[in-house]
């Protein structure tokens, strides 16, 4: 779940107001200059260092390479690592879920509920993350590690099923307005009216109908990873292969969100 955005927070599209264009982010701009912002970024590494974890242990599950050849023991060496470091962005990172969370303007009960059950449990997450990350590193006696990576991926997966609720709430607020668009153009149409703003709304409603989908799928990819840490990898749907593909694809798409919006 993306901490930074406000589901539902937003008010309907207005069809008739204006569209004002976006100065803060150029549209073509120098790809290392965007390169350079995107690795300025604590998302921004963490995502890459997410793609580099899981590319490696899709390539170790899918048994290309044998188990007895040197280069299998650095990737995994390597995915254990890395998976150590990413542990260490979640440093206060729990802070940005109760800001989030404090930032909303609630347009009814249902959505403070969900709202309460996505910021709260992504950030529980973080939090205790962070202890997890202390016992890796060898700070906090290792005896503890169990039940801190199970009470991690409970909160994680209640903070998906609050995230996954809130969005497909926001894609059908988007549809709503995207039905409403259309049904102008139409009318301007009927009346020989070309409106190029509403052709522009039309096209950034669609947009952002994507990129809602894409992150309700990444919500869908890593809670499938939580539900396996709860269950210690065992039982339906625990393959590594399966995980390994989950979290390629949710590293893919948090990746593609973060480098559009920096």
């Amino acid at each position: 779940m993306d901490p930074k955005s406000s589901p539902l927070s937003a008010p309907p599209l207005n069809p008739e107001a204006p569209i004002v264009p976006s100065t803060s982010i150029p549209k073509n701009r120098d790809f290392l200059i965007h390169l350079e912002a995107y690795l300025a970024k604590r998302d921004g590494v963490d995502k890459l260092l997410k793609i580099s974890r899981y590319a490696t242990k899709f390539i170790l599950a899918s048994s290309v390479l044998p188990s007895n050849l040197p280069l299998t023991d650095r990737l995994k060496s390597f995915e254990s690592s890395v998976g150590v470091s990413r542990k260490a962005f979640r440093l206060g990172k729990f802070l940005q879920d109760v800001n989030a969370f404090r930032g909303l303007s609630f347009t009814s009960p249902a959505h403070f509920f969900l709202a309460l059950i996505a910021y709260g449990g992504e950030g529980l997450y973080y939090f205790v993350e962070q202890f997890v990350w202390l016992g890796k590193a060898g700070l906090i006696d290792k005896k503890h590690l169990s039940q801190l990576q199970r009470i991690s991926a409970w909160c994680e997966l209640i903070g998906y099923i609050g995230s996954v609720s809130l969005k497909v709430k926001e894609l059908q607020r988007i549809s709503e307005d995207e039905a409403g668009v259309v049904s102008n153009i139409e009318t301007a149409a009927v009346g020989g009216l070309a409106r190029l703003a509403d052709g522009e709304k039309l096209r950034k409603l669609r947009e952002k109908k994507v990129l809602k989908r894409l992150s309700i799928a990444q919500d869908l990819a890593d809670a499938l990873m939580a539900v396996a840490d709860i269950r210690d990898g065992k039982g339906l749907l625990s393959g590594k292969l399966l995980l390994s593909s989950a979290g390629l694809l949710s590293a893919l798409i948090s990746t593609h969100k973060n480098w559009v919006s920096c």
